[in-house]
């Protein structure tokens, strides 16, 4: 059985839905903290069960008769997150499975100036010294990420932020997809994969520019000071500790850290990716 965690969040649910299209549901598991959101699921005939990465004893019965396990990180900052994502994939290990896929990212490294790179570069650590088949998916940096910006943006006409640079924006979509994928079949992706990203590269900049075109109103990118910017989001209510781990982002991005592309997502997947301007599209449409 295929075991798919966190398959009602906004990556896995498109991964199991990508995924029912190529495997009987019969085949696929889910484990999820909130079984009630996965009856749809359930209705369908996938085997829904609980499990919980920070309470290790509910994946023995979650991943139970895996053959196959896909460990979606989990959304947990700081050292919780590389000690429950281990947690799952021991738990995944114990329970027989032949292989075990994990989402990672395309910047994973353990110098990386935005802490979930330190994460995943752990994660990844851990899983080859497991010693079982495995694949850890370096996807590429959520288009959906840019949303958190665009409202504020069309309103004010500023896209207003830290100093950045180009990242490989990808949609979660074709993620989706690539992991349905390699869980399915044979897609060649053994160990850590190549950056899977889409083919473009934007910075703010560009984003700002194609906001403007889109809407037909000027948006202007404005560069603001790292610790001017961090002070004005914690008035407007951001947490200390979130500013921080965006401020991450933006020095990760102006250190070049997301400026990689690969051919490989789009290989795998057998079309071109969905560009940066297709999500910004979808996005400022649901704004106005």
């Amino acid at each position: 059985m295929i075991i798919v965690t966190g398959a009602t969040g906004q990556l896995g649910s498109q991964i199991v839905a990508r995924l029912l299209e190529r495997v009987p549901a019969e085949t696929v598991g889910v484990s999820v903290r909130d079984v009630t959101k996965a009856a749809a699921l359930a209705e369908r005939g996938v085997r829904v069960r609980a499990g919980d990465f920070t309470d290790p004893a509910t994946l023995r019965h979650a991943f139970e008769g895996a053959s196959q396990v896909l460990v979606i990180s989990a959304a947990i900052r700081g050292a919780g997150a590389v000690a429950a994502n281990i947690a799952a994939i021991d738990a995944a290990c114990a329970a027989g499975a032949r292989r075990v896929l994990y989402t990672s990212h395309q910047a994973a490294a353990k110098d990386s100036l935005f802490s979930p790179q330190l994460t995943h570069a752990q994660t990844e650590e851990h899983l080859t010294l497991r010693g079982v088949p495995f694949t850890a998916l370096r996807n590429g940096f959520y288009t959906s990420t840019l949303g958190h910006y665009i409202g504020a943006a069309l309103e004010t006409g500023r896209l207003a932020a830290p100093q950045d640079g180009p990242v490989s924006w990808t949609a979660h979509a074709d993620l989706a997809e690539v992991a349905a994928v390699a869980l399915a079949g044979d897609a060649g992706l053994d160990g850590v994969t190549a950056p899977l990203t889409a083919p473009e590269m934007l910075d703010f900049e560009a984003v700002a520019g194609i906001l403007s075109n889109l809407t037909g109103r000027a948006v202007a990118r404005v560069v603001v000071d790292d610790e001017e910017w961090k002070a004005t989001a914690i008035d407007r209510g951001m947490p200390p500790q979130a500013a921080d781990f965006t401020l991450g982002m933006f020095r990760a991005a102006r250190r070049g850290e997301f400026a990689v592309t690969d051919p490989t997502l789009e290989t795998v997947i057998g079309r071109p990716a969905v560009p940066a301007r297709a999500v910004l599209e979808t996005m400022t449409a649901a704004v106005r």
